[in-house]
């Protein structure tokens, strides 16, 4: 039976991810790839392979990340661990919510929401049930997925990104068709998917965005989930899943392009609803974590220096997205777009662009109004009316906001 967790306390997402080198010990039998550009000649490709060295990732993966907390955690984790997790069901929700360790180490915590959801999340991956990370966009579904499958098998990359597109191959197996006409069907022909090779591997596989995929090809995740093996009929073959393995997806309903998950594949999982955060407090400082973990990354101004404008953007969204003012006093009409905590971030990360390379530093109304237009406007129609409406009603008449309200004027004109 499929267990639907469903807080009404706060939640989101913050993240940039980590493994320990006891991670990279245990998977090394798990390929990654990798994408270089052709060299035209050896010494161009060793100039390529050297600028490729020394340039950091743009954004690391959660094991390469946070490599440093989650081998602070092996070190000091003594409790019983399931077979091929790098840590314990305790010492992955500490990751995931932060926490201090014995010897002082700090761990930041990578979801800011109760506690229940991740221990149900974890607790989940722990038997045989898969878990279905269910909410409506920017509630941090890949985020906790990422680091989820970091923390367990100490690799987030066995991926398969749902899209309208996403053949069945993407999740069972395709053939490198090049040696299947020269030689036939044999397990040296066979590419075997990111769900395959973490079957064999006893590890833990992700699947973004699990409604987006074709129904017909949803449900090719039944016999892997229920029989925990995967058949290769054109060699008479099968690959049964190790212990240790398991899977990760996410799903949202609100969105365009979804396609309903079967009744038969639904009860493959165990599902967990992650909502968005409860109070402004909360997800004010989801978006300041957030944005400032990504400003290091791009070497933007410190976020404290633009609370204020975060507060603004969040109130600005939550209040949209609900159709009522802060106060309960007023109603007002909600546009066509989600308006979530990620898209909060997005908006504030701009903003700290904006003021850095073309002002002062400092994040002002003006940095972040063309943002907000830019998401609250989504219908150039209905929308902008929706828009305008609020300006009016609302944010002229609140007080403090006469600068916010005449910068989204001049963007909105």
């Amino acid at each position: 039976m499929t267990m639907s967790v469903t807080p009404t306390a706060s939640t989101s997402a913050e993240s940039l991810e980590a493994a320990s080198s006891e991670a990279s010990d245990q998977t090394s039998a798990t390929t990654r790839t990798e994408t270089s550009a052709p060299a035209h000649s050896a010494a161009a490709g060793e100039t390529a392979a050297g600028r490729e060295a020394e340039a950091p990732a743009l954004r690391p993966h959660a094991e390469d990340a946070f490599a440093e907390e989650l081998a602070a955690l092996a070190a000091q984790d003594d409790r019983p661990r399931p077979e091929r997790w790098l840590l314990s069901p305790w010492a992955v929700a500490t990751y995931l919510l932060g926490g201090t360790l014995a010897d002082g180490t700090v761990i930041t915590p990578k979801y800011v929401g109760p506690r229940r959801i991740v221990e149900v999340a974890v607790t989940t991956l722990a038997t045989d049930r898969a878990l279905l990370l269910l909410g409506v966009p920017g509630t941090a579904k890949t985020w906790v997925s990422e680091h989820l499958a970091a923390a367990v098998s100490g690799d987030s990359t066995l991926l398969v990104q749902g899209t309208a597109g996403t053949p069945e191959e993407a999740i069972r197996y395709g053939w490198n068709y090049a040696r299947l006409l020269a030689h036939g069907p044999s397990r040296d022909a066979l590419v075997p998917s990111p769900v395959m090779r973490a079957m064999a591997d006893g590890m833990t596989a992700r699947v973004e965005e699990l409604t987006r995929i074709p129904a017909d090809v949803q449900d090719s995740l039944i016999t892997i989930l229920s029989e925990k093996t995967l058949p290769i009929p054109e060699l008479g073959q099968e690959t049964q899943a190790v212990r240790g393995f398991n899977v990760i997806a996410t799903a949202n309903d609100r969105d365009r392009g979804v396609n309903e998950l079967s009744s038969a594949l639904r009860r493959r999982f165990n599902t967990v609803v992650l909502p968005l955060p409860e109070s402004v407090d909360a997800e004010v400082d989801i978006v300041a974590r957030r944005v400032e973990q990504i400003g290091r990354s791009l070497d933007l101004p410190a976020v404290p220096e633009g609370v204020e404008e975060i507060r603004r953007v969040v109130t600005v969204f939550r209040e949209l997205r609900d159709g009522v003012t802060a106060d309960g006093r007023t109603k007002i009409k909600s546009p066509s777009g989600t308006l979530s905590t990620a898209e909060a971030i997005s908006v504030v990360t701009s903003g700290l662009a904006l003021a850095s390379h073309f002002g002062d530093g400092l994040l002002r109304a003006g940095d972040v109004a063309a943002g907000i237009l830019g998401a609250v406007v989504r219908d150039p129609a209905a929308d902008r009316v929706i828009w305008q409406e609020y300006l009016e009603a609302v944010v002229r008449e609140r007080d403090g906001w006469k600068d916010f309200y005449r910068a989204c004027r001049e963007v909105s004109a």
